[in-house]
């Protein structure tokens, strides 16, 4: 990295590196580490809480005065009424992690007066650090990054994160996640978040969506893709979303886009929206009900028949009915 990074910028990408170099030793042997769960299919490793511990000695040796937002401890460290807030996710794509798929990243930010002004997000597979200072742009390494340019969504690659908790709406995503199918080149689901925003930065993908999303794993990634010259909100295109638990991102042109698409679906849309969301779950739900009733109509009849048919041609032997085939798996 070059050497005229503002100081507080500095630290932040030694902790980040510190995390990583634990992160990089586990992964050597991934099946050993210890793993509990917080919810249903929300993992936490030990990994993820060393890599916390090392990054808050990193961040409170340098600046013992500034507070702590963290994923695993909270706010137990630090100062609490500092107008200085680093915000730590020590490892966003955990389950990628403990399955030892690849794609898992560091995310380091500090807010001041609640804004970020400073921006980690470390891919310790790949050894590529993305890093922005608020003013001064956002970079890959050693590299300027900027948002892609391309202006119509339908020749756009766009990331997304799936709902995975109990509670989360699945029919509600997945019908979002099928209007943005229908209107891009193609839509990605790596697994961290704080990554998929790096990669917004860098113009690797055009957009990002996903809801359910707390502020250690969008603010790195938010400031990222404001410097690179993007646009980042809620589904409604509210710049002040940190707290809101659903992001956008992209290019302007491709931001405008999505937030079209997407905006109904906000928990802040308007009763209007929200009514044709509910009645769209609905009609699938009834298209599900209505196509599986016409299956079962359709595959009763011919059970019949082969029977029959195996009975008028004689023979001895009982009817031997072939198994129906079964439904496709909706996905």
């Amino acid at each position: 990295m070059s050497s005229n990074l503002h100081p507080m910028l500095n630290v932040a990408i030694k902790a980040a590196r510190a995390a990583g170099a634990i992160i990089n030793r586990a992964a050597l042997d991934v099946e050993s580490v210890r793993v509990s769960v917080k919810q249903t299919n929300d993992f936490v490793t030990e990994i993820d809480q060393a890599a916390e511990a090392a990054i808050i000695e990193t961040l409170l040796t340098a600046y013992p005065g500034h507070g702590i937002l963290a994923e695993e401890s909270g706010s137990e460290h630090g100062a609490k009424d500092s107008e200085f807030v680093w915000i730590i996710d020590p490892l966003d794509g955990t389950t990628n992690f403990i399955h030892g798929f690849p794609v898992y990243c560091v995310s380091i930010a500090l807010a001041v007066k609640g804004k970020v002004e400073q921006a980690v997000v470390y891919d310790p597979t790949r050894n590529d650090i993305f890093c922005a200072t608020k003013g001064r742009g956002a970079y890959q390494n050693d590299r300027r990054i900027r948002v892609a340019k391309r202006t119509r969504l339908q020749e756009c690659l766009i990331s997304t994160g799936f709902p995975y908790r109990p509670g989360d709406k699945l029919k509600t995503y997945l019908n979002m996640l099928g209007e943005v199918m229908s209107q891009s080149a193609g839509v990605r689901r790596p697994g961290a978040a704080a990554l998929d925003l790096a990669y917004v930065a860098a113009g690797y993908s055009d957009g990002f969506f996903e809801a359910n999303l707390k502020p250690w794993d969008v603010a790195a990634g938010s400031l990222l893709v404001t410097e690179a010259g993007g646009l980042i909100g809620n589904f409604t295109g509210e710049a002040d979303f940190m707290d809101h638990g659903e992001c956008v991102a992209g290019n302007p042109r491709i931001y405008g886009q999505l937030v079209t698409t997407l905006g109904k679906y906000s928990k802040f849309a308007g009763a209007g929206d929200k009514a044709t969301v509910r009645q769209a779950v609905l009609d699938d739900a009834a298209d599900g009900a209505s196509a599986q009733d016409d299956a079962a109509a359709a595959a009763a009849p011919a059970k019949a028949t082969l029977k029959s048919k195996r009975i008028k041609a004689g023979g001895a032997g009982p009817a031997i009915t072939p198994p129906l085939n079964p439904p496709d798996a909706p996905f």
